[in-house]
C-alpha cells in the first residue's frame, strides 16, 4: 500500500510539472482513436477516409478546446453519412442538433464522456462508464453519457445496414428515410442502455455523496448491481441478445476501474474520523471529519565522498 501511494505523489508530481505537455497529447490520442474509430466504422467518403487527414485534424483538436473534439467527430460521421446517402445525413444532423443543445445546456464541460461512451463500447467495455462518471461527475453526466450512447448506436446501425439502405433506389428517399428513422428510434438495445446507464450514474452519485463510511466502496457495488439488474430484466422482456458473458466480464472490469478511480481521488482513512460539534449564535454545527491517506514523496539524499588529501608531511617530502 505504501508503495501505491508513493506512486501516487509521484504521478502528482509529474502531471503537475508537464502538464502543459500532457494535456495537447491526451486530446490529440482522444480525437485520434475517436476519428480512425469513426473511418473504421463508415468508411464512405473516401477523401476524409486517410490516416493523414486523421493525424491533421487530431493535431489541430490537441490545441483547441476540448469541444472542438465532439465537433469533428460529428462532422466525420455527416460526411460518411451523407455519401452513403442524403437522408441518412439528414437523420444524423437532426440527432445531432438536439444532443448538441441538451449538451452544451446542461453538461457543456463534460467533453470526456461525450467521447470516451462511445468509444468504450467499440473496445466493448462500456460497462465501466456508469460508474466511473457516477463517482467523477455530476447527475449533467447522464446527458453526456447519452449523447455518447446515442452517437455509437447510431454508427453502428448506419455500418450494418449500409448495403440495404445504399441499395435503395433514388426514387426510393421515403422508404430509405423511414427505415432509416425506425432502424433508429426502435433500437431497443439503445434504449435498454440509455435507461440503465442513467439510473446507474445517479444511484452511484447518490450513494457517493453520503456521509457514511465506505460510500464510494457501496457507490460502486450498488452501481454494478443495479446495471446488472436493469440490464438482464430488459434483456429478458424485450429479447436484446446481451451477451451475459461480456456484462460479467464488464461489471469486473468497472469494479476494477472504480477501485482505481477511487484510490485517486478519495483515499481515505476511517479508522481516524473525527466529529466535531460547534455552535454561533444562530446554528449548532456537527462536522465529520475524515483525514486522506497521504504519504510525503521520498526526498533523495546525495552523500558527497571526498577523496583524503595527503598529508602535510608528505606534500612537503615530494616537494623537497
Amino acid at each position: 500500500m505504501t508503495n501505491l501511494l508513493v506512486m501516487k505523489e509521484y504521478l502528482k508530481h509529474f502531471y503537475s510539472k508537464y502538464e502543459i505537455y500532457i494535456q495537447p497529447v491526451a486530446k490529440f490520442l482522444l480525437a485520434f482513436v475517436s476519428l480512425q474509430m469513426i473511418n473504421s466504422k463508415l468508411g464512405f467518403m473516401g477523401a476524409i477516409d486517410h490516416v493523414a487527414i486523421v493525424l491533421v485534424v487530431a493535431l489541430m483538436c490537441s490545441f483547441l478546446p476540448r469541444t472542438f473534439i465532439v465537433l469533428f467527430s460529428a462532422l466525420f460521421i455527416l460526411l460518411h453519412l451523407y455519401e452513403m446517402g442524403i437522408e441518412c445525413a439528414i437523420v444524423a444532423l437532426v440527432l445531432f442538433l438536439v444532443m448538441f443543445l441538451l449538451y452544451f445546456r446542461f453538461a457543456p464541460k463534460d467533453v470526456l464522456a461525450v467521447v470516451l461512451t462511445p468509444v468504450c463500447f467499440a473496445l466493448k467495455i462500456p460497462y465501466v462508464i456508469p460508474i466511473t462518471f457516477g463517482l467523477v461527475g455530476t447527475p449533467y453526466s447522464i446527458v453526456s453519457v447519452g449523447c455518447g450512447i446515442v452517437t455509437y448506436y447510431l454508427v453502428h446501425y448506419m455500418s450494418g445496414n449500409a448495403a440495404a439502405i445504399r441499395g435503395m433506389g433514388a426514387d426510393e428517399a421515403a422508404t430509405r428515410l423511414r427505415y432509416v428513422l425506425d432502424g433508429i428510434v426502435g433500437n431497443k438495445t439503445m434504449i435498454l442502455m440509455l435507461v440503465a446507464f442513467t439510473i446507474t450514474i445517479v444511484v452511484v452519485y447518490s450513494i457517493r455523496r453520503l456521509s457514511i463510511d465506505y460510500s464510494w466502496q457501496i457507490a460502486i457495488l450498488a452501481g454494478i448491481l443495479t446495471e446488472l439488474m436493469i440490464l438482464l430484466v430488459g434483456d429478458l422482456i424485450y429479447d436484446t441478445n446481451i451477451s451475459i458473458l461480456g456484462m460479467i466480464i464488464g461489471a469486473i472490469l468497472a469494479a476494477a476501474v472504480g477501485e482505481a478511480v477511487m484510490f485517486l481521488c478519495f483515499n481515505v482513512d476511517y479508522s481516524r474520523t473525527e466529529r466535531v460539534q460547534f455552535e454561533d449564535d444562530e446554528y449548532y454545527y456537527y462536522v465529520k471529519a475524515v483525514p486522506k491517506i497521504t504519504i510525503a514523496k521520498p526526498s533523495k539524499n546525495v552523500k558527497r565522498i571526498n577523496t583524503p588529501q595527503r598529508s602535510q608531511s608528505s606534500s612537503s617530502v615530494h616537494k623537497k
